[in-house]
């Protein structure tokens, strides 16, 4: 791969991947809204506007391949969600076919299957049931991939990504860990595949209490290798065991605290 395209590379996952993907393309072109000033050897960077096609169009010339990392990574307001998430992914999707690129790594949610019990194995029958705007954003966004890929032949791997941060805050997290270098391997499996179509992938790293099962997609060759195991017997998680309510909806379902957390919209009037 000569240059693959990074969007939201400013942002929490951005940064991440900037460290573990370093020296992996000859180019890695870094786009965001907010200026990044720090660009290492390999790293280019073009300020852009995903809502903008005529800029995203532009941004995708000669580019081999698209990591679309952009866009709202939170729960927000409709009008945030519709402007970098609806517009912003398929404006990322229609760059791609004007340009030629046939591969796009797409940063999908496990907040798109939220509302499944915990003690739910899901796998690549398991339906839709977000559990906020931000989940239905990246529903919109795994169907709007699954239109580019039969249509016009662009692959994507659509990467339910579970919780991506150093650390693990809670013990939901135990299973929805995902380490920055297990999503980095992803990447990269991605783009090596010989073949990939349009591929769902539950990504979160090999953890003990993980709540889905990838066979469906083991062809791309991904095999994660971290586990949040070595975090289980961290004091604050042993604590909030003891006190989880099994009966709290966000202890109950997958999306934790998102599942309780009304509509956005309410909070803004």
């Amino acid at each position: 791969m000569k240059r693959i395209l990074l969007t939201g590379a400013a942002g929490n996952l951005g940064k991440a991947l900037r460290k573990q993907l370093a020296g992996w393309v000859d180019e890695l072109r870094l786009s965001d809204i907010v200026p990044i000033e720090d660009l290492q050897e390999g790293e280019s960077f073009a300020h852009c506007d995903l809502s903008d096609l005529a800029s995203v169009i532009e941004l995708a010339k000669d580019c081999d391949g698209i990591i679309h990392a952009g866009g709202q990574s939170i729960e927000g307001t409709w009008d945030n969600i519709l402007d970098r998430n609806i517009k912003g992914t398929y404006n990322v999707y229609e760059a791609a076919r004007q340009q030629g690129v046939k591969r796009v790594f797409f940063t999908s949610s496990n907040h798109l299957v939220g509302f499944h019990d915990r003690e739910t194995l899901l796998d690549e029958d398991s339906q839709m049931r977000p559990d906020s705007l931000y989940g239905v954003s990246k529903g919109f966004g795994e169907v709007l991939a699954r239109y580019y890929y039969d249509k016009f032949g662009i692959e994507s791997t659509l990467a339910r990504i579970g919780s991506c941060f150093p650390e693990i805050a809670n013990r939901r997290m135990l299973s929805t860990w995902l380490s920055e270098r297990d999503l980095a391997d992803l990447i990269k499996a991605t783009f090596d595949a010989d073949r990939l179509g349009c591929t769902m992938v539950y990504a979160v790293s090999n953890n003990k209490a993980k709540w889905c099962d990838n066979k469906h997609a083991s062809f791309i060759g991904w095999q994660p290798q971290d586990s949040s195991e070595p975090f289980a017997n961290q004091p604050h998680l042993i604590e909030e065991g003891k006190t989880n309510d099994p009966n709290d909806p966000a202890i109950r379902y997958q999306g934790g605290a998102f599942v309780t957390a009304g509509h956005f919209d309410d909070k803004q009037k």
